[in-house]
């Protein structure tokens, strides 16, 4: 893909609010890395989403408040780039103005790919500790659970009116 001058200033943009955001102390599993990692699919492709979602997940994994990721890294990065590349095959069946109509839609698969996340970093967590997968997804069901209700609410209310936002200031 090749960035116009306004393009690349805003994927950039929306790159540096994504890792800053993710680095910013907040209650776990509460993040907006997953929406801007998605609507950043949308927008700009399913390359860029998965790139973006990839970069994001990697330099959190050595800079987050809540310590280095370790082994756990890779399957941070794929369960990211999974949704941003998911965004962009998304992005390919939207009309021009996004409706009003898709909240549930993207409510539903806000959901759908947190618990996609949650899954393949949990699994991760239990192959690389060499733990039973089932105890550690019962361990880390109250932390998947409230990922899994926040993201649900932040795509259903914002992944509409961001990706128009993004779509106006680029002139589309």
């Amino acid at each position: 893909m090749r960035f116009q001058t306004r393009q690349l200033a805003l994927f950039c943009a929306l790159a540096a609010a994504s890792v800053g955001i993710q680095l910013a102390p907040r209650p776990p599993n509460i993040e907006f890395t997953s929406l801007i990692t998605f609507t950043v699919g949308i927008v700009f492709g399913w390359y860029m989403g998965a790139l973006l979602g990839g970069f994001v997940m990697f330099v959190n994994g050595f800079l987050s408040p809540w310590g280095l990721a370790g082994w756990n890294l890779p399957f941070q990065v794929v369960g990211m780039s999974i949704i941003g590349w998911v965004g962009g095959v998304y992005g390919k069946t939207l009309k021009k103005e996004v409706s009003a109509g898709l909240f549930i839609e993207a409510a539903v698969l806000g959901s759908f790919l947190t618990l996609v996340y949650d899954l393949i970093t949990n699994v991760g967590v239990a192959l690389l500790a060499e733990k039973a997968i089932v105890g550690v997804l019962i361990f880390g069901a109250a932390f998947s659970l409230l990922h899994v209700a926040s993201n649900t609410v932040l795509f259903g209310f914002a992944t509409v009116p961001v990706v128009n936002a993004i779509r106006k200031s680029l002139g589309r």
